[in-house]
């Protein structure tokens, strides 16, 4: 694993919100507003850049965390800005903190983990639950 990045180092990426983003459940469409499950996908996918940055070529990464405060609504069309800021290295464990934002409003903000494992032993570890 490479280490590049410090504390307060920033990656960002622009998302922008599609009907397939929004709130549908098994008894249909709640609301039509980028949902809590459909940011912590897109904020993972933020704190992922530092990752790909980070493993070696038969290391990957697997997440281990995610916490999301769900601020205010992104609607359909719009553009959702993800800043992802490397907080802290455990070991092989990178934490990042983010934030979502559209226009400069807070939508969102929170926190993940992703663990950086050689391939094989992630494949071990899931062939654990064939």
């Amino acid at each position: 694993m490479k280490v590049p990045f410090n504390p307060g180092d920033k990656k960002t990426f622009i998302k922008q919100v599609t009907a397939a983003d929004t709130a549908i459940f098994e008894t249909g469409a709640v609301h039509p507003v980028y949902a809590t499950f459909a940011l912590g996908r897109d904020a993972e996918w933020a704190c992922r850049l530092f990752v790909l940055d980070m493993k070696e070529e038969d290391e990957e990464g697997i997440g281990t965390s995610l916490n999301i405060t769900h601020h205010s609504p992104a609607l359909v069309g719009q553009e959702v800005l993800f800043t992802a800021a490397y907080k802290e290295l455990n070991g092989n464990q990178l934490i990042c903190a983010f934030e979502a934002t559209v226009n400069n409003r807070l939508i969102a903000s929170g926190e993940t983990g992703q663990k950086i494992l050689k391939k094989g032993k992630i494949e071990t570890i899931f062939n654990q639950y064939l």
